[in-house]
């Protein structure tokens, strides 16, 4: 999976070595010597690509550096990769959430699946914070009352009791859940409920 591979580390010969060995795996490298150079100079964020980062650094470290990233909603994975792992480090960087935690000397392989696996991740994450936005933008096309139907129809209500809480009749309620359905872009009453459950609609839609 080709990608770009930001490596912070203060080590110029290390970070020689580890671009020339991504490099000559198909990968775009761009390197930093501390934290403070990659903030300064923040990567794109529209590539797929992930951070390869040590964690003992001049100045800011490493989980530091993961901290301020987090704050900012960087999209970028990281995968640390260090000569002074402990355990401590480790599941701290991990559950900020860290893709990987690597400890030097590491084989070309193992470095390349671990930044594999990272880009993946970041596709996956990709792929569903579009799809959110796809289903919000379908909400909002409703109308107020499609949306008043569509509240009523994932709680489970059927058209003659969400006729009777909204005042109308059964036929319109049919043809304005015709219209959510439509709109929402689903075919059954399960999907509708998937949607909602995305959405994060149903916390508060009790039955």
């Amino acid at each position: 999976m080709p990608g770009f591979v930001y490596v912070v580390d203060d080590d110029a010969s290390f970070r020689t070595a580890i671009q020339r060995r991504l490099k000559l795996a198909g990968y775009e490298v761009v390197t930093y010597a501390s934290a403070q150079q990659l903030l300064d100079d923040p990567p794109g964020s529209d590539d797929p690509g992930c951070i390869l980062l040590d964690v003992q650094l001049p100045g800011l470290s490493g989980p530091e550096l993961q901290a301020s990233l987090v704050q900012c909603h960087s999209p970028l994975p990281i995968v640390f990769l260090t000569g002074h792992a402990d355990t401590a480090t480790t599941v701290r960087a991990i559950k900020a959430g860290a893709e990987d935690f690597l400890t030097k000397p590491v084989s070309s392989e193992q470095l390349i699946d671990a930044i594999e696996r990272a880009m993946a991740q970041q596709e996956a994450a990709r792929s569903q914070h579009s799809k959110l936005d796809s289903l919000r933008s379908r909400l909002r096309s409703l109308s107020r009352r499609e949306r008043q139907v569509f509240d009523l129809i994932v709680r489970g209500k059927i058209n003659k009791q969400i006729a009777y809480e909204l005042g109308t009749t059964e036929r319109t309620v049919k043809a304005h859940r015709h219209q959510v359905m439509t709109k929402m872009q689903v075919l059954s009453f399960a999907e509708l409920v998937s949607a909602a459950e995305r959405l994060g609609l149903l916390d508060s839609a009790k039955m």
